[in-house]
């Protein structure tokens, strides 16, 4: 199975977005994928992929609910089908909670003597309802902010896909990449791969070669570069779909460089695939 998690430090919407059109281009290449919504933000996966979920209905089963070990029903009952072909399991608003509802169910564990990994939960509820079994590919999208969320995430994928933007921010986002990669296998003790960085945003005026040359001197893999997109992207966001459904079914004509965007995007999804199931 592969498994990975979108994640960047800089946040916003890049990330989910990433993590939506990666969906969809593994699902076009026959692969039964399902994404984790694990961003408790309102402008998260759940609302890009146009999910009506009861997040503020704090008595509904949620994923959170399973992490913390107190689930009001079967896992498979938080799994949603989406309109592009693959899964997800939706945010909710008690994923804001996580870290101080971790710590009491640990505490808990403790007083009954009871194994409990507040980083590793995620791996285990996923084990125990036989996802690995059901579905070929795993896409997390946690928060920004290093926490449980990111630890759960990485400790159950064990390796990540980056959206670095090329600006002197992205830059030092990618030359900080080893430390965080460093710091991650640390605080959880695991081994974690990136599968690729992918440069999100480049203008015209970028020197994309320099750009990429430094990502490689690092020993990280950038099969693609995506340029600026912002009105294929932030279309997505105000019709709540994938950049292949938005262009599909809400562009009135081709547009080539759209197209040759989702063709970058199904390449980095083979690439993800190729080195991800070694």
């Amino acid at each position: 199975m592969l498994t990975y998690t979108t994640y960047s430090e800089a946040g916003g919407v890049g990330k989910s977005t990433l993590a939506a059109n990666l969906a969809d281009a593994h699902a076009q290449q026959g692969r039964d994928v399902l994404v984790i919504d694990l961003d408790p933000q309102q402008g998260s996966l759940t609302y890009l992929l146009g999910i009506s979920a009861p997040r503020d209905n704090g008595e509904a089963d949620n994923i959170a609910r399973h992490l913390i070990d107190r689930p009001k029903g079967n896992f498979a009952d938080l799994i949603h089908e989406t309109p592009f072909n693959f899964d997800i399991v939706p945010s909710h608003n008690m994923l804001e909670s996580l870290s101080s509802l971790l710590t009491k169910a640990e505490e808990m564990a403790a007083d009954l003597e009871e194994p409990f990994d507040p980083n590793d939960r995620l791996r285990h509820v996923l084990a125990e309802a036989n996802i690995p079994e059901k579905y070929d590919t795993v896409i997390i999208d946690p928060p920004a902010t290093a926490g449980p969320h990111l630890y759960n995430a990485v400790s159950a994928t064990r390796s990540l896909v980056l959206p670095v933007e090329p600006t002197g921010k992205g830059i030092q986002s990618v030359e900080g990449i080893q430390d965080m990669v460093v710091n991650l296998e640390t605080a959880l003790e695991i081994d974690i791969g990136v599968l690729a960085i992918v440069p999100n945003g480049v203008g015209r005026t970028t020197n994309q070669e320099q750009y990429l040359e430094q990502i490689r001197e690092l020993g990280y893999h950038a099969p693609i570069v995506l340029r600026d997109r912002s009105s294929l992207f932030e279309g997505c966001w105000d019709k709540r779909c994938t950049a292949f459904y938005y262009v599909g079914y809400h562009r009135g004509r081709r547009r080539d460089y759209e197209v040759d965007t989702l063709d970058k995007i199904r390449d980095l999804a083979a690439h993800i695939q190729e080195v991800g199931d070694q």
